[in-house]
């Protein structure tokens, strides 16, 4: 698997191009039934990969914090939103809260998570490839391919399963 993952980054930009004029013919014209398929093609791949013997996505990058995850998330350890804040997150460029360092405080030596349950709402939903309207997180999907394993898979065969005019 770390095989695969050290690898990813560089097949991801292999094929940036690719599925970027993918993406641009899908956004202009998407099949009628297109998150039937996508919510397939997830389930597909999900029953292959098994995320806690990767967890590059919690290594290698944070996810954006919103109100009601600090709330939820603080309410877990007691903590006021505040301290939870002070402690753990910070403000990046784009006014988001977002961990202070990488990778994630609550990633464990065995890829488990220490606050699973009450996770922030962009890790409950990483790779994002069962979304709705899939087709309008584009730009998404294309920095997530060279994060996660499963995401490059899914983008692949969505290349060979949809078809684009």
């Amino acid at each position: 698997m770390q095989e695969e993952i050290d690898g990813l980054p560089q097949r991801a930009k292999d094929r940036h191009k690719e599925h970027k004029k993918f993406f641009s013919k899908l956004k202009k014209k998407p099949p009628r039934h297109l998150d039937r398929e996508m919510q397939e093609m997830h389930e597909e791949e999900f029953e292959r990969t098994d995320c806690l013997k990767c967890a590059n996505c919690c290594k290698t990058t944070g996810p954006l914090f919103t109100n009601k995850d600090i709330e939820r998330i603080s309410k877990h350890f007691r903590l006021k939103p505040q301290q939870f804040i002070e402690q753990y997150l910070r403000i990046d460029e784009d006014n988001d809260y977002v961990l202070q360092e990488v990778p994630c405080t609550f990633l464990g030596a065995d890829n488990y998570c220490s606050i699973y349950e009450v996770r922030p709402k962009a890790c409950a939903e990483f790779p994002h490839t069962n979304r709705k309207d899939f087709h309008k997180i584009s730009n998404l999907t294309l920095k997530n391919v060279a994060i996660c394993p499963a995401a490059f898979n899914i983008v692949e065969e969505m290349r060979r399963r949809v078809p684009v005019k």
